[in-house]
């Protein structure tokens, strides 16, 4: 008599562990280890960075804000009960930092509205237009992106003593308004952008400024952002430029001022020791600190899309 056979079911043999195939189409995924545990070096390592960027500019907002001479007595010492306005007092008494905040805020307006107009325009134009001599008048504005800033002051300052506009708000916001990077980046951003909506819009009876304007530009917004934030910081932290084309204190910017500020305390007022000019100047670093500081918080978002858009093609 034959021996029984054991009855196979679909997953194979009666009593067998159903171990599933995840080559066969429609069979259970197999369990996988999760990847969720913390990297306790990593985070480390990221909370050490944190606290070596912000470590300086904590202690320069605490500072500002505790009498001069604990400041040289006892730089790291903390006592909010001894904290006082008085350096912020002296400072906006001894120096124009409001006329500076004034100049910085029409330069920024100024010269980052014509840059986030042009360039995008320039960038459009060599993304998606052929013309003769394009890769060459392209490469000729790449090659600028190579020469140090120091090479072309004293071309600039002569053109701009030619003119007549040393000292004016001209010789500050269109000098360098729309430069090599501003219309790289825009261009690698462009670039992505589908010729298909470009013909569709072309089709539909669209001009070509208005395809850019209202095609174009509506896509480009993450990278268009990260362009404004890093024009508004450019612009805001310029020095070598301001402090040569305009030297009267009624044009001088905000980082001029703050460069100048032991200078015109030591000068204007007898008696000024070490521990005074540094209080105030603490004190008009930490308000200068401020807006960029705000800025970032507001447009952190948008910034990290704009470093990544155009980074991938697809």
């Amino acid at each position: 008599m034959a021996n029984p056979t054991v009855l196979d079911g679909p997953a194979g043999p009666a009593g067998s562990a159903q171990i599933p195939d995840a080559s066969r189409p429609g069979a259970p995924a197999s369990r996988r280890p999760r990847r969720s545990r913390p990297r306790i070096g990593t985070h480390a390592f990221l909370l050490l960075l944190l606290v070596a960027f912000l470590a300086p500019v904590a202690w320069a907002i605490v500072s500002a804000f505790k009498p001069a001479n604990d400041i040289i007595r006892d730089p790291l010492g903390f006592d909010p009960s001894a904290f006082t306005l008085d350096n912020f007092a002296a400072m906006f008494h001894d120096v124009p930092i409001g006329q500076g905040f004034l100049n910085t805020a029409i330069v920024l307006v100024s010269k980052g509205a014509i840059t986030l107009f042009f360039a995008p325009l320039a960038a459009y134009a060599f993304a998606k237009y052929d013309f003769v001599g394009k890769n060459l008048i392209f490469g000729a504005v790449l090659v600028t992106l190579m020469l140090p800033t120091i090479v072309l002051i004293i071309p600039l300052l002569l053109e701009m003593k030619t003119v007549g506009w040393v000292n004016t708000y001209q010789a500050l916001i269109l000098p360098g308004s729309v430069d090599a990077f501003a219309i790289f980046w825009m261009r690698q951003v462009i670039a992505a952008v589908p010729d298909e909506l470009l013909d569709a819009a072309r089709v539909d009876g669209c001009g070509e400024f208005g395809i850019f304007w209202r095609v174009v530009v509506p896509v480009i917004r993450p990278g268009l952002a990260g362009l404004a934030v890093l024009t508004i910081m450019n612009i805001y932290n310029d020095f070598v430029w301001p402090v040569i084309v305009a030297s009267s204190d009624r044009m001088a910017t905000l980082q001029v001022v703050l460069s100048t500020l032991a200078q015109n305390i030591t000068g204007n007022r007898i008696g000024a020791d070490y521990a005074t000019v540094t209080g105030e100047l603490l004190a008009a670093s930490s308000i200068a600190l401020i807006p960029l500081l705000v800025l970032f918080i507001v447009l952190q978002r948008h910034f990290i899309n704009g470093i990544l858009a155009g980074s991938v093609k697809g």
